[in-house]
């Protein structure tokens, strides 16, 4: 269906999608009903939000679609205002701000969501990096979907992908634990966790805090290869590979500087293999047997698997129980 003197949204761009509706300029054609006639006066009303990547040290990462987003939208909502408009002042943009932040992102989330569905274009920027990649952006995309608002995602900078990239260490299978969380529980839990993950780790971690997280790190994981990345895209960037051991006898003598990202080799399949052959060694072959049988598995089934996993054959775990039996 087309709308008679109306440009297409594909070419209108921002400001022309949103449009008032006005059906005196409709041609009707058969079999449109009123019901998607309203449904069309909602879509070309609605705005919609847009999660707008910026550069992480180097403005010169910048792309050309955020920067024309950020020109054309009509309220930018920045996690700082104060570092964002050094941002804008750069660029020449005089699009109007207002704050969005972690102390208030649930109730001004539901204000910025009604401006949307009154429709106004709204562009979300964090202070550096990705919105909704470890700060409160996830919060008013949640509450976006939840009203019916389009989100639509505008590609840039993230640090994680940055130091992922960087690091040298496998990147087919990577996991993402941001900032480790301060509550002692929840953060022992969480390093618990990651002992025994098999993929890349990556970690956020603040300069004054660096030494304590490696640590930590350091005692639960054990002594394994690490990339510390550092002032990302910066003119003072540093990417070093290393390992636990020896990032902590580095920061003996030398203070750590800028915000740190983190990229820990994960949990290899071989060690863990070991790790589980010599958990069964340390069990006799009759309490393997049980630990299966009380799962439910047949005897000889049981049999077969208690024989994989101690890498040797099923008659010898049928001799040695008849042995025991005897």
């Amino acid at each position: 269906m087309r709308i008679a003197g109306a440009q297409s949204a594909e070419k209108s761009g921002i400001k022309g999608v949103k449009r008032p509706f006005d059906p005196n300029i409709m041609t009707l054609i058969q079999g449109v009903f009123v019901e998607e006639i309203l449904w069309k006066k909602e879509t070309y009303m609605a705005g919609k939000l847009y999660l707008c990547a910026t550069p992480i040290g180097n403005l010169d990462d910048i792309t050309l679609r955020v920067l024309r987003t950020l020109n054309e939208v009509d309220l930018i909502a920045a996690e700082d205002t104060r570092h964002s408009i050094k941002l804008l002042n750069h660029f020449d943009i005089k699009t109007p701000m207002t704050s969005y932040h972690e102390f208030n992102k649930v109730e001004k989330a539901k204000y910025l969501v009604e401006k949307l569905r009154s429709g106004v274009d709204i562009a979300l920027v964090t202070d550096a990096g990705t919105p909704g990649i470890s700060d409160p952006g996830e919060e008013l995309v949640r509450q976006c979907y939840e009203a019916g608002v389009e989100v639509t995602s505008l590609p840039g900078p993230a640090a994680c992908i940055t130091a992922l990239t960087l690091s040298g260490l496998s990147t087919r299978r990577f996991c993402f634990e941001a900032f480790l969380p301060s509550e002692k529980r929840e953060r022992q839990w969480i390093l618990e966790e990651m002992r025994e993950e098999s993929r890349t780790m990556v970690v956020y971690e603040a300069p004054h805090r660096l030494v304590r997280t490696l640590t930590e790190l350091y005692e639960v994981l054990g002594n394994r290869r690490i990339t510390v990345c550092r002032e990302l895209t910066k003119k003072y960037e540093e990417a070093y590979q290393t390992t636990f051991k020896e990032a902590l006898e580095r920061y003996e003598t030398e203070e750590p500087r800028g915000e740190c990202v983190v990229v820990i080799e994960g949990k290899s399949f071989e060690q863990k293999k070991d790790e589980m052959a010599k958990s069964w060694e340390e069990m006799k072959i009759e309490e393997h047997m049980e630990f299966y049988e009380r799962q439910g598995i047949a005897h000889k089934e049981a049999m077969r698997m208690v024989a994989k996993d101690r890498g040797i054959s099923k008659r010898d775990v049928y001799q040695y129980l008849m042995e025991k039996k005897d």
